[in-house]
């Protein structure tokens, strides 16, 4: 007996992507399909950090990939998130691009590594930034790259263009716009994100080293948890608290969804 042909074997892993993200089919490239996809992705994978807490190497093969994001019901940070994300797409057919970003934290100058991914992907004659994978400010739906205001369920979004030509990725909330990440529109390739995961984690200076990051994203609410602080947002309202150690599994395990062993939880309780 032959095994399942390259395009079979594509199919069956794309059919289980669907699963995960509780997504019926897809049969053409269109922007109904990408804002469907990017929404269900947001609201059943979560954004998280624990491999980088328990020391463990951060896979971006594909294989890999649907492992643990997939099969095993965990989640990923961006470099993760949006190459799976992008496999998917390319899948379905659309035209995409990997692109390298850097973060600009509010009250920061210093302009920062470029340590995050985003997708550049084609539908119905325009071109749309796409990210699954950027956490508790990222957007819930794709942005048009042309400069166009997207108005969301929890602000608005635009990709701003400044005199140099980066591409600026902006949200208003509140009343206020602000910056969440600078991007050219340059495609990046594998090694690039293979260079900038490493740093990401492993470097004793990368956030995602130092503090547990959680966060799970969806239309109508925002949950996130950073070391012990657990904050939900629902529109412009924001609720924080600090959780015990105690409380730490069940939070994993149930408002995220995630599938982790006693042995796990337990090591992300006494790292903090």
């Amino acid at each position: 007996m032959t095994g399942p042909t390259a395009s079979q074997e594509l199919r069956l892993h794309l059919e289980r992507y669907f699963e995960r993200v509780g997504f019926e089919s897809a049969s053409e490239p269109t922007l109904t399909v990408l804002e469907a996809l990017h929404g269900r992705h947001l609201e059943n994978i979560p954004f998280e950090n624990i491999d980088v807490r328990l020391g463990r190497p951060i896979a971006l093969d594909l294989k890999s990939l649907q492992a643990k994001l997939v099969r095993r019901r965990r989640g990923g940070y961006c470099f993760e998130q949006n190459t799976l994300f992008a496999a998917a797409l390319g899948a379905i057919g659309f035209e995409v691009a990997t692109l390298e970003a850097r973060v600009r934290p509010p009250g920061t100058a210093a302009p920062s590594p470029r340590t995050h991914m985003v997708l550049s992907v084609d539908a119905e004659r325009r071109q749309w930034l796409t990210d699954v994978g950027f956490g508790g400010d990222g957007p819930l739906l794709p942005v048009p790259l042309d400069g166009a205001i997207s108005e969301q369920s929890d602000g608005a979004y635009r990709v701003a263009r400044e005199a140099d030509g980066v591409c600026v990725l902006r949200r208003r909330w509140r009343g206020t716009w602000g910056d969440l990440y600078a991007f050219s529109l340059t495609p990046a390739l594998p090694v690039d994100f293979a260079v900038a995961n490493h740093f990401t984690s492993t470097h004793p200076s990368s956030v995602f080293v130092k503090t547990l990051t959680v966060q799970r994203s969806g239309p109508g609410e925002r949950r996130i948890l950073r070391g012990r602080s657990y904050t939900v947002r629902r529109g412009d309202d924001e609720e924080q608290h600090q959780i015990q150690d105690g409380d730490l599994p069940s939070l994993l395990t149930g408002e995220f969804g995630l599938d982790l062993t006693d042995e796990e939880l337990q090591e992300l309780v006494r790292g903090r």
